[in-house]
């Protein structure tokens, strides 16, 4: 018999803390930096972002996603026997948030790690957990994006620090004899890595290097573009499926014109693109599944749909899953 991965359930989680766009601007007007909420809006599409507040951290996100998720699923936590997070802020270097996550949902013994590709991430940890229950090697997966990109900002930087927040979504894969996930693809281009990173590290209890993110937003704007187009096609084609089999386009939430750009070369209506990112901003790994959540909870998505979920970010990393709900 075959075995599918089938999304079962899912969750999202926003801190409560929630900034729009005229108290961002007032800040950086405090700091002598010239900004709007038109400014940030027509660039961005972005309205609002959440941030933490002094003491949360990712791994408590995800956890509060997590649950949302098994509660969807009507499956218990003691049924995970797989978690992996989806992560560039983890608590602390090492164990990983996934661990972490565990302990907070008052399992142990199943395997928990994370996944390290910035926006792209939560579709690389999608695509790691459908390979896992493929091979049998788990029944009952939990996939977490979760960020707090707010700690990683340089509030000097108008072009950078409005367009990030804090976010956490999950969903539950359950093993199946019908499939759910029906192509993925994933890809990096290491030349590209100094176009979005953050250039620092801790060595001897000091940080060395720039703790604080560097974006090149023409270079990543050019290149997500095109990447997110192709990876599209790509497994399209690898699920014997075209663009007018699409019901829903779940892309990550960066940046809207990025997202009506893909839509467009897809020959996919703006109405059938679920659109979060005014609402959370850049979420980085959070924001796929968070939009996922919101698309399911609201009626849109509904059973049998055919969803696209596609990402790009820091690395170069870029991706897709093609799934049916």
């Amino acid at each position: 018999m075959n075995r599918y991965a089938r999304i079962a359930g899912t969750g999202g989680y926003l801190p409560h803390r929630r900034l729009d766009n005229a108290e961002v601007v007032a800040d950086l007007a405090t700091r002598g930096i010239d900004s709007s909420d038109a400014w940030i809006f027509e660039r961005t599409g972005i309205r609002a972002r959440h941030y933490v507040d002094d003491g949360v951290y990712a791994s408590d996100l995800a956890y509060e996603a997590a649950k949302r998720a098994l509660a969807a699923a009507d499956c218990p936590a003691s049924a995970i026997d797989l978690i992996i997070v989806a992560t560039s802020t983890p608590d602390m270097v090492f164990p990983s948030t996934a661990s972490i996550v565990q302990r907070k949902l008052g399992i142990a013994g199943c395997a928990a790690f994370d996944v390290q590709a910035v926006c792209s991430g939560f579709v690389y940890a999608l695509s790691v957990a459908d390979a896992m229950i493929k091979t049998g090697a788990a029944q009952h997966a939990l996939v977490i994006g979760a960020e707090v990109f707010s700690r990683l900002l340089d509030f000097n930087d108008r072009t950078t620090c409005v367009l990030f927040g804090d976010g956490a979504g999950a969903v539950v894969l359950k093993s199946s004899d019908t499939p759910g996930i029906l192509a993925s693809e994933l890809h990096a281009d290491g030349r590209y890595a100094d176009i979005l990173c953050v250039p620092g590290h801790v060595s001897g209890g000091r940080i060395l290097g720039d703790p604080l993110l560097k974006m090149d937003g023409q270079a990543v704007f050019k290149l997500a573009v095109g990447v997110l187009a192709d990876v599209a096609r790509s497994v399209l084609v690898k699920a014997g499926k075209t663009e007018v089999d699409i019901d829903w386009l779940v892309p990550h939430q960066a940046n809207i014109r990025i997202m009506q750009s893909t839509a467009r070369k897809l020959k996919l209506d703006d109405s059938r693109v679920i659109v979060t990112v005014d609402q959370h901003g850049n979420t980085s790994a959070a924001s796929i599944p968070l939009a996922l959540d919101v698309g399911v909870r609201d009626g849109r998505i509904r059973p049998g749909d055919t969803v696209l979920l596609e990402g790009v970010g820091g690395g170069f990393t870029w991706g897709a899953v093609l799934l049916d709900m």
